[in-house]
């Protein structure tokens, strides 16, 4: 493949700051890498522009990866952010920031491939064609769920539990319209205004319209879900066009 991305690191730790650079020169992906060990040079640097790639310590003096990834938010072009960290404390706050992985240390160089390789797709707008890894609290450690084994997605306040199709389910910080909106060219839909249906997995659902009766699909596990009637026919053609 053709060199074709630019990268930045960020870390406070000149130990692993050097050793990122050096795992990413070794990556045939990257055409070049910059480094800094200061938050506020680093948001200098990416106000410049011609970063597609950034790689944020999330604990750092002064301006924090958070802090960068925050701010980044508001660019027009913004690159694409992986967060670097000893710690999994933050992962489930790096998602929501739409970070396209979560590194922790020490670094392995398999691992790091696979963030550049995340990166590309995401540069390449695909992001339908990359399975989705999602942070979850599992007694109290966090744990990644593919997009994939998510069968419907319920709004609990403004939180959303994650059904996954193994039986268990997963709280995760973040509104069902916003997860709607993300999600839809993955094959999620809408079939309630507290539901979100992965139309992949939709046999393990049995979908029937407010107040109608439904049996269960010969599935295991399964739901019955409540379909909105406003939402009824946007389903079934959902439904039919995959299906062709």
């Amino acid at each position: 493949m053709t060199a074709a991305l630019h990268a930045l690191v960020v870390d406070d730790e000149q130990p692993v700051l050097d050793e990122l650079v050096w795992l990413l020169e070794r990556d045939d992906r990257i055409a070049s890498v910059r480094a800094t060990n200061d938050g506020s040079d680093a948001l200098r640097i990416l106000e410049q522009g011609g970063i597609d790639l950034v790689f944020l310590d999330v604990a750092m003096p002064g301006l924090s990866g958070l802090d960068i990834a925050r701010l980044l938010g508001r660019f027009r072009d913004a690159p694409s952010i992986v967060f670097v960290t000893a710690h999994e404390a933050h992962a489930v706050e790096a998602f929501e920031m739409n970070a396209v992985d979560y590194l922790l240390k020490p670094i392995r160089e398999e691992r790091l491939r696979e963030s550049v390789r995340r990166a590309c797709a995401d540069d390449q707008h695909v992001h339908p064609s990359v399975d989705e890894q999602i942070a979850v609290e599992l007694g109290g450690v966090t744990r990644f769920i593919s997009r994939t084994s998510v069968a419907h997605a319920e709004a609990q306040g403004d939180y959303v539990r994650l059904h996954v199709t193994d039986g268990s389910s997963h709280l995760v910080r973040i509104p069902l319209g916003t997860l709607a909106e993300e999600w839809a060219a993955a094959g999620f839909a809408r079939i309630h205004r507290s539901l979100l249906v992965n139309l992949a997995t939709s046999a393990r659902c049995a979908c029937k319209p407010d107040g109608a009766a439904s049996s269960s699909p010969p599935a295991t596990p399964c739901w019955k879900l409540q379909v909105a009637r406003r939402h009824t026919r946007t389903l079934r053609d959902l439904i039919h066009e995959r299906a062709l």
